[in-house]
């Protein structure tokens, strides 16, 4: 830890993070029940601490009579998925326009910049709800319509940072060598500017999972037969007032992955940035 320079948050951060990660991969086998089997004789019965639950549903069951506790684990499959497939393709996109556009010229770097000033002025949640709209409900489309909104944060801060980049001596070199324009970007501006993006991307993940399981809410994500935290919380909005387990235990699954990711993202930007670690020194 003392290595790593972790603090507290820094591990609360990690520790979470990895036990959702944990079981997101070990699902089957962490998972006591499927989490798609029905029990018409067992619904709505509350967890097992409660005097009507069962040791057999820990977290109670749900108006199916599908267990709580396995639906949960397996939602983290689903956030984690599109999570990450979001933030990587957003990312990668956005780096890629905003590199070329910071290197290339004035008229590339006008292009980007006023389509990322186009995107970024519509809230995300309406431009995602009518990209699901016309695309449909599914993982996949909910995954594109995340890129499609989201790659123009990364783009503005790839251009800004390549724009200052491009003037030092080894990119003048790299110029007056020959070196292609590819391996420019790649070789000598993209791990100088690797680190903001790296802390932006962290944070992201955290955003992602609100914004699949508040668009799953609204029925606009994974579909019903796939279990996932937000519509877990659909599901369980109609029984709140007398089974609170349907949306408490999931609306605590996402509290706490995302506070998870936001403190490993507070961590790495502490790490990763030079002023604070010359103030640590």
């Amino acid at each position: 830890m003392r290595r790593l320079g972790l603090d507290a948050k820094g591990t609360i951060g990690l520790a979470i993070v990895a036990l959702i990660v944990i079981a997101a991969l070990l699902a089957p086998w962490l998972a006591p029940l499927d989490p798609n089997e029905q029990d018409l004789l067992n619904t709505l019965m509350p967890p097992a601490w409660n005097a009507q639950g069962t040791a057999e549903h820990v977290l109670g069951t749900d108006r199916l009579g599908q267990d709580i506790l396995s639906r949960i684990v397996y939602g983290a499959r689903v956030s984690l998925i599109v999570a990450v497939g979001a933030v990587s393709l957003s990312a990668s996109l956005g780096t890629v326009l905003g590199m070329l556009a910071g290197f290339v010229g004035r008229a590339a770097g006008t292009i980007v910049m006023r389509a990322a000033d186009i995107v970024l002025a519509i809230p995300f949640i309406l431009l995602a709800l009518v990209l699901m709209s016309v695309l449909g409900a599914s993982l996949a489309n909910l995954v594109i319509a995340f890129v499609m909104v989201r790659w123009a944060q990364y783009a503005r801060i790839a251009f800004a940072l390549t724009l200052e980049i491009r003037e030092r001596e080894y990119i003048v070199a790299c110029k007056a060598c020959g070196v292609s324009l590819p391996r420019t970007l790649l070789r000598h501006i993209l791990p100088n500017i690797a680190s903001p993006l790296l802390v932006v991307s962290t944070l992201e993940l955290a955003y992602a999972i609100l914004m699949e399981s508040g668009l799953s809410f609204l029925g606009l994500g994974a579909p019903p037969e796939t279990p996932s935290w937000g519509g877990m919380l659909q599901e369980g909005r109609a029984e709140i007032d007398i089974a609170w387990w349907l949306t408490a235990f999931p609306g605590f699954a996402i509290m706490l992955t995302a506070i998870g990711f936001n403190f490993v993202g507070d961590w790495l930007r502490d790490r990763l940035d030079p002023r604070t670690q010359l103030a640590v020194r």
